[in-house]
């Protein structure tokens, strides 16, 4: 993984004073992320509510969920809602409220009751293996408001939450080992997502770098 290693240009302090982009791909929202952990000041419970209501309400956030209600429809994932426009209208509407309610949960109810920073820190130095493991770890060790870090309640806790609350409307998946299965995934998601907060600077200098150079 050495393309995610800081040289030349990519000094440690060019990378941390970058802001970040809003959405990765153009698609993916990027809302709660941070490009450096220096002069950390916490959130307010309305700044938490503000990144979740971003991160939610985003036109990324309902391409995604349009992409999985696709996937739905193919796999017929939920036979109780059944096929054509309507089947899929019913899946749209559950995968966007997949990512609402997870939003909302993981970044600013939770984070708001434990005190727990919701935002991804970049790390942005040292080598692409440190930083893959410390953005696959944040999923699991995150910072708390008063400073300092802890187990990640809010990611846990949250994820589990909007799991039990999605069995009101998934009728046909709602044994616990689909729950289970459901926690795993989102969770898995959510590091993948962090992974991608954590080297999306670094793609965007290396391909911004590749375009000057094919210019006569």
């Amino acid at each position: 993984m050495s393309f995610c290693q800081q040289n030349g240009t990519d000094s440690p302090g060019a990378s941390q004073s970058e802001p970040e982009k809003k959405r990765i791909f153009g698609i993916i929202p990027n809302y709660r992320t941070s490009p450096t952990l220096r002069g950390y000041k916490p959130l307010t419970p309305k700044g938490k509510f503000k990144i979740a209501a971003e991160d939610s309400f985003d036109r990324g956030t309902a391409v995604l969920a349009a992409a999985f209600a696709g996937q739905a429809q193919l796999t017929n994932s939920n036979p109780s809602f059944g096929q054509g426009i309507k089947g899929y209208t019913r899946n749209l509407g559950t995968a966007y409220g997949d990512f609402v309610i997870g939003n909302f949960m993981t970044e600013a109810l939770y984070p708001t009751i434990l005190h727990q920073d919701p935002r991804y820190f970049r790390r942005g130095t040292g080598s692409g293996w440190s930083r893959l493991g410390y953005a696959v770890g944040q999923v699991v060790w995150t910072h708390k408001d008063s400073g300092g870090t802890q187990f990640n309640f809010s990611e846990i806790a949250g994820n589990s939450t909007a799991v039990a609350i999605s069995n009101a409307y998934y009728q046909d998946n709602r044994t616990a080992s689909n729950a289970v299965s459901k926690l795993g995934i989102q969770i898995g998601v959510d590091a993948a997502a962090n992974v991608l907060k954590e080297f999306w600077p670094d793609f965007q200098r290396r391909f911004s770098r590749k375009q000057h150079s094919r210019q006569p």
